[in-house]
């Protein structure tokens, strides 16, 4: 199953993608929820709820794909999204350093950073003259959880996205850590949809693919992550409650602009496009 947020006039609702259309949720069933997060709350009562409503699909419930405005699925976290920094050794090595396998480095970008599939990321010529794209594969957490051990671990999560995690890296340099670099607006694109954990058999088997502007920049697959899914869970949740809707970035392959020699940064027009396996496509263009 894949679930969007999606946008038609003044109306914004939750979907599921069923045949090349979208079902809006709630039209089909009145006691549905009308955010994501909400519905991830309900765990498996609302996957039950949608295999019902996907039985006796009306036309009346349905939109084109080409006829709604896909927004983030869920277009305000109610936390920082929860990042992994240099999680493939090549990553760490363009970036000049060696990866450390020991202990996980995590920051955050703030919930104000993100903006859907097609959305614009805005160049922020007046701040910074290095913006970078990392694409990454993405956790959303599905119930509230503290201490899991990592054997539990994927029964915590209630599907996978695809992030950019969009970075200035003239401010992260210049301030000596993460959250300014890693928070302007614009800087988080999340998308295109949600795809439940029970469609994707392996998580750590997925090939991540960014391109700019047609040219292959990254292409790596989830079974080089130094620390996999379970540990990442396992460790943040050790003495920090994690809850329905909070997202995980589980890091970055190599290939990111400031890799190059010479860097090749963003520049208005650039359009990025990060693909991963069963998920599909997040496309944006700088504006």
């Amino acid at each position: 199953m894949k679930f969007v947020t999606a946008h038609v006039g003044s109306d914004v609702f939750v979907g599921v993608v069923h045949e090349q259309k979208i079902v809006h949720l709630s039209k089909a069933d009145e006691t549905m929820p009308h955010t994501m997060i909400e519905c991830i709350e309900l765990g498996e009562s609302f996957i039950e709820k949608v295999q019902r409503v996907l039985e006796r699909v009306r036309p009346e419930w349905t939109y084109a794909l080409h006829d709604v405005q896909l927004l983030a699925p869920i277009p305000r976290p109610t936390k920082n999204i929860f990042c992994i920094g240099k999680n493939y050794a090549d990553h760490a090595q363009e970036m000049g350093g060696a990866a450390d396998r020991e202990n996980i480095i995590v920051f955050s970008k703030a919930p104000t950073t993100v903006i859907g599939h097609e959305a614009a990321i805005l160049r922020h010529a007046d701040v910074t003259d290095q913006l970078d794209y990392e694409g990454e594969l993405a956790i959303v957490i599905g119930k509230k959880g503290k201490a899991i051990p990592k054997e539990q671990a994927l029964d915590y999560v209630f599907g996978y996205t695809i992030i950019n995690d969009v970075t200035a890296r003239d401010l992260q340099e210049r301030h000596k850590q993460y959250l300014l670099g890693k928070s302007l607006d614009t800087s988080c694109p999340m998308g295109p949809w949600i795809v439940h954990r029970s469609a994707i058999a392996e998580p750590h088997a997925l090939h991540i693919q960014t391109k700019v502007n047609g040219e292959v920049r990254q292409s790596a697959t989830t079974s080089q992550l130094i620390f996999d899914i379970p540990t990442m869970i396992a460790t943040l949740s050790k003495g920090m409650t994690l809850e329905s809707g909070d997202i995980i970035a589980t890091g970055t392959p190599a290939g990111v602009g400031k890799g190059m020699n010479p860097p090749r940064f963003l520049q208005s027009g650039d359009v990025v496009e990060i693909t991963i396996d069963q998920i599909g496509t997040l496309r944006n263009r700088v504006q």
